[in-house]
């Protein structure tokens, strides 16, 4: 379908008379979270199901561009450890009354930011746990739970989250790694929309080398 009229990266609501799917990007107000264009939800108030995210953690949840995540999706932060290097798990310095300072970071399991690549597509329910790593095309099962880092353009499932195979062949993957089509410009994606739409992927890959072969 042909339209006169630009995706609009700053539109809350992308898709016509339908309040339930929303551009993430317009909609964070906290400093600690970044997510790139085009990236959709398929609910409202993302920054609810990112939680225990502390600014004094320091830590980030970083998503690229033309993510699709379902409902349903958590991202558990840094937050939500407690110290694992002693006798007992219990947060005592969380509540009044308890005679314990809070444990300096470098005794709490901190995993660093977690960074999800370009398009990714989550599935329904999944929880990312902390500092995990998601590379680009990734494909993650719904009601997955995710603790380590997936590999670009592999699709993982189930609870841990574990690899079950690469969605293309080395070479397809490499070239779609080279392309980074969601950083090029609107009339570009446009023009490449039959390609990245198309399940031929021989057909894929014989196009991709054509378009990076130098001009004569």
């Amino acid at each position: 379908m042909e339209s006169n009229k630009l995706p609009n990266p700053d539109s809350v609501f992308p898709v016509p008379n339908i309040k339930t799917v929303t551009y993430i990007k317009p909609t964070i107000t906290r400093k600690n979270i970044q997510v790139g264009e085009f990236t959709y939800f398929s609910d409202t108030d993302f920054e609810s199901h990112v939680t225990h995210h502390y600014e004094f953690y320091g830590d980030k949840l970083i998503i690229g561009k033309f993510c699709q995540i379902a409902a349903g999706v958590e991202f558990i932060m840094n937050g939500a450890n407690h110290q694992m290097n002693a006798a007992s798990t219990f947060p005592f310095y969380i509540f009044e009354g308890w005679d314990q300072a809070a444990p300096s970071p470098g005794k709490l399991p901190l995993k660093g930011d977690t960074v999800i690549g370009n398009d990714v597509w989550i599935g329904q329910k999944v929880t990312i746990l902390p500092g995990v790593h998601v590379g680009d095309g990734v494909i993650i099962g719904a009601e997955s739970v995710v603790g380590s880092n997936l590999e670009p353009y592999s699709v993982a499932a189930g609870n841990p989250a574990k690899h079950i195979r690469k969605r293309f062949d080395n070479e397809l993957i490499a070239l779609m790694l080279q392309l980074k089509w969601w950083d090029l410009p609107i009339a570009q994606i446009n023009a490449l929309i039959p390609v990245l739409s198309d399940p031929d992927l021989e057909r894929v890959k014989s196009r991709l080398k054509e378009y990076y072969r130098p001009a004569r």
